[in-house]
C-alpha cells in the first residue's frame, strides 16, 4: 500500500522526524486558506501515488496566497503518469543548503533491508545509480541484528557526507529505519533529505510503501487508503481476496500460484507480448472464484486475450477445467481465452474442454505455445 506524501510525513512526525508544517487541500479555496495560515513562501504539491511530480508540473513554489490559489487551480486535475491530482499538500517553504537522498527498502535477493544514501538528492535514484554509481552508498542490515549506530556511520562515510554534518544526520537515519521496521514497510524514501541553513536536517518529501500482508496489524495506516484513487481492478481483486497487480499490456493472465504467474508474465514478454496484469487465483480455486477473477481481468478494456495457466498439483486439472467452464456460464467473455493445463489429470482436463467446444477457448499443451497463441490473438484483436 503506497501512501501519499502527507501521510508518510504524518508517520515521520509521530516518530520525531523533522518535517515542514503543511496542510492538505482539496480545492483552490482550501489551498489559499492553507497558504494564508502558513504565511510566507509555500510549496504547492500534487498528491499522487507516483513519482515525477516536479517534472510534470505538479510542484510549484509560490510567494503568497494568491499565487498558491493560482498554482492549485493549475495542479488540481493534472494527470501525472496516469494519476489524476485530487488533493494537494500546501507546505511551508524552508531554506535549503543541501539536498541528499536516503531510503530503506527490502532487498528480496539478499533477504535483508537495504540502506541507500547519496549526496545527489533531488535526482531520480535510478539516474544516480546509472550515471554516478560511486556516489550511491549501499548497506544491508541483518534483521536478526537490527539497525546499529555503526550502520549509519559506515553509510555516511561511504556516501561522502561531510564529517561536521554526521552528528546531526546519524539520529535521523536511525529514526527513519525505525519507521521502516515498526510500520512493516517495503520502502521508506526521502528525496530530498535536506540540510537547512541552520545545520539541521528535515525530510522534505516522504515516499512510504507498507507491506499489504502486514496491514491487519496497522489499522491506522489501513485507514489512510484512498479508495477513490485505487485502480478499479485492483480494488475489486482485494475485495475478493485475489492477488492482482495491474500492468500496462493487453494480454490478461490468470494462474494458480505466484511463481507460476510470474513465470507466465515473463513468457508473455518473451513471446513478444505485453502482460496486462498479474492475477493469482490460488490453489483449489472454486468456479465462483475463477469466474470472479476472469471478470476482473476482462474488465480491463486493454485486455485483448487471456492466458489461463494452471499447473495441477494438489489441485486437479479436470476440476479446474470444470470450474472454468462453469465460470464461462456466468461471465461475459469479450476476449479469447488460451488455456494451458499441466500436472495432475491434465489430459482429463483438456478432454473436458475439447468436449465443451467453447469458441472462446483455445487449448495449448505447453506454456510457450500458450503464450505465443495468446500474444497472437491479442495482436489480431488490436
Amino acid at each position: 500500500m503506497d501512501l501519499y506524501e502527507h501521510q508518510g510525513k504524518e508517520l515521520f512526525a509521530k516518530a520525531g522526524i523533522p518535517v515542514a508544517a503543511g496542510h492538505v487541500a482539496y480545492s483552490v479555496d482550501e489551498a489559499r486558506a492553507a497558504a494564508e495560515q502558513l504565511g510566507g513562501v509555500v510549496v504547492v504539491k500534487s498528491q499522487v501515488l507516483t513519482g515525477g511530480r516536479g517534472k510534470a508540473g505538479g510542484v510549484k513554489v509560490v510567494k503568497d496566497p494568491a499565487a498558491a490559489a493560482e498554482a492549485a487551480e493549475a495542479i488540481l486535475g493534472l494527470d501525472i503518469n496516469g494519476h489524476i491530482t485530487r488533493r494537494l499538500y500546501i507546505e511551508a517553504g524552508v531554506k535549503i543548503a543541501k539536498e541528499y537522498y536516503f531510503s530503506v527498502t527490502f532487498d528480496r535477493s539478499a533477504k535483508m533491508p537495504l540502506l541507500m544514501l547519496t549526496t545527489m538528492g533531488g535526482m531520480d535514484v535510478e539516474d544516480v545509480a546509472e550515471n554516478h554509481p560511486d556516489a550511491l552508498a549501499r548497506l544491508h542490515v541483518d534483521p536478526a541484528l537490527g539497525y546499529r549506530g555503526f550502520h549509519g556511520a559506515q553509510l555516511m562515510s561511504k556516501a561522502g557526507i561531510p564529517v561536521e554534518e554526521r552528528k546531526a544526520l546519524a539520529p535521523l537515519l536511525a529514526t527513519l529505519y525505525s519507521v521502516f521496521e515498526r510500520e512493516e514497510a517495503m520502502l521508506v524514501e526521502v528525496n530530498p533529505l535536506v540540510l537547512l541553513e541552520d545545520g539541521t536536517f528535515l525530510a522534505a518529501d516522504a515516499k512510504v510503501t507498507i507491506d499489504d500482508n502486514a496491514l491487519f496489524r496497522h489499522a491506522d495506516v489501513e485507514a489512510m487508503r484512498d479508495l477513490a484513487a485505487a485502480d478499479p481492478q485492483e480494488q475489486a481483486a482485494r475485495e475478493h481476496d485475489l492477488a492482482y497487480v495491474k500492468l500496462d499490456g493487453d494480454v490478461g493472465i490468470l494462474g494458480n500460484g505466484a511463481g507460476l504467474v510470474m513465470s507466465t508474465v515473463d513468457v508473455i514478454a518473451q513471446a513478444g507480448g505485453r502482460p496486462a496484469n498479474f492475477c493469482d487465483v490460488g490453489g483449489g480455486a472454486s468456479a465462483e472464484k475463477i469466474s470472479t477473477a476472469l471478470g476482473i481481468v476482462l474488465s480491463d478494456e486493454k485486455v485483448n486475450s487471456v492466458l489461463f495457466n494452471i499447473f495441477g498439483g494438489i489441485t486437479r486439472c479436470d476440476e479446474v477445467a470444470k470450474g472454468l467452464l462453469g465460470a464461462l456460464e456466468t461471465t461475459e467473455i469479450r476476449a479469447p481465452i488460451v488455456v494451458r493445463l499441466d500436472g495432475t489429470n491434465a489430459e482429463e482436463g483438456r478432454a473436458l474442454l475439447a468436449e465443451a467446444a467453447r469458441p472462446e477457448i483455445t487449448v495449448e499443451k505447453t506454456m510457450l505455445e500458450a503464450a505465443a497463441t495468446a500474444v497472437r490473438l491479442a495482436k489480431e484483436a488490436s
